[in-house]
């Protein structure tokens, strides 16, 4: 058996349009050997949180770019928090960082960020020893 994968969900909420940088940043991480779900643009809260916990998940990635971000993440944790899976799946964004808090993002990424250091992160945050599979 070989080494067990990280495993990422990538998903566009609400009614942000950025699904491109999204679908780039998927295919970058799938290309750097990890599990990649991508669940799509438009996704509420309910539907996230849903698929991280179908897919087992290790980690979630979004743009942080919606109207409201600071809402939609405050509700993605506590839905997170609700299902048990707050400590075990690692919230990162990729977007300006307009210093507005942003409810349980873990590391917010600028939009030119090499998606080599997206995946070397996720690999320290959640690699091995830290895979729950």
């Amino acid at each position: 058996m070989g080494e067990e994968r990280i495993r990422v969900v990538i998903a566009t909420p609400g009614e942000d349009g950025h699904g491109r940088a999204a679908e780039t940043v998927a295919r970058a991480l799938r290309d750097a050997g990890m599990e990649v779900v991508y669940a799509g643009r438009h996704q509420t809260p309910e539907q996230i949180v849903d698929t991280l916990v179908q897919e087992d998940a290790d980690a979630v990635g979004l743009p942080v770019l919606p109207a409201e971000p600071a809402a939609l993440l405050a509700r993605l944790a506590e839905l997170m928090r609700e299902r048990g899976v707050d400590d075990d799946v690692v919230v990162f964004g990729g977007g300006e960082d307009t210093g507005m808090a942003l409810p349980g993002l873990t590391r917010l990424f600028p939009p030119a960020a090499p998606v080599a250091d997206i995946a070397g992160w996720l690999r320290e945050r959640v690699g091995p020893g830290a895979v729950r599979r």
